[in-house]
């Protein structure tokens, strides 16, 4: 297994678990709702922090494998997966290294981690690597703001944010990202929410996509 040391964010992850309760009450949950529907067959969920998602997955998935790099987030995510409706198996690793061979997942999801990965070009190229063909990609992430001045503020604050926020990037294009890593967007929704009573209403993305195959 490769060095994750790079990864551990105590600090973050114990607020991140404090407060995901309240992401949730205030629209969070919901969010997860719709980007999980639909969802069949096998599943890789990059970045599963402490298993937020487990409990939406649809019946229709056969098997979750979830990748998460936070030794924190993980054993919280474990004890999510027990009580997950459907398999769930929580795994150590990170997105540009994940588990599978060419092709062995139908589906890829993402929820508020191409903020934080290190290359969003090497993780989206990892995850085409282990979806089957025209596999699907789900993703729901905060991102720059279409508006130019805000914008600019999230530019000016990213240094500070990633250090604060375990690495998170608040002016990253994902939508952009996605795209020239060969995924077909087939369905986006941008909007502005606040996940904490005095955290601004950031942009975000709800959407899929797929992987678009070689001809």
């Amino acid at each position: 297994m490769d060095d994750l040391s790079e990864f551990q964010h105590p600090r973050f992850a114990r607020m991140y678990v404090d407060t995901a309760p309240i992401a949730d009450r205030r629209g969070a949950r919901e969010h997860r709702v719709r980007l999980l529907t639909g969802l069949e067959g096998r599943v890789i969920e990059i970045g599963a922090g402490n298993g937020g998602n487990f409990a939406h997955y649809p019946k229709t998935v056969t098997e979750v494998v979830a990748v998460e790099p936070e030794d924190i987030l993980r054993r919280f995510a474990v004890t999510e997966a027990a009580s997950a409706p459907v398999p769930v198996t929580v795994v150590a690793g990170h997105a540009e290294a994940l588990p599978g061979e060419a092709g062995a997942f139908d589906a890829a999801v993402v929820s508020l981690v191409l903020c934080s990965v290190p290359s969003q070009r090497a993780a989206l190229t990892e995850i085409a690597r282990v979806l089957k063909p025209d596999g699907k990609l789900r993703f729901y992430e905060h991102v720059r703001s279409a508006n130019p001045l805000i914008g600019l503020l999230e530019d000016a604050i990213t240094p500070l944010w990633r250090r604060a926020a375990g690495g998170c990037h608040p002016n990253r294009d994902t939508l952009a990202a996605i795209q020239e890593a060969g995924f077909v967007v087939d369905e986006v929704e941008r909007f502005a929410f606040s996940p904490q009573p005095l955290i601004p209403a950031l942009s975000h993305l709800l959407g899929r996509a797929h992987r678009l195959t070689s001809s």
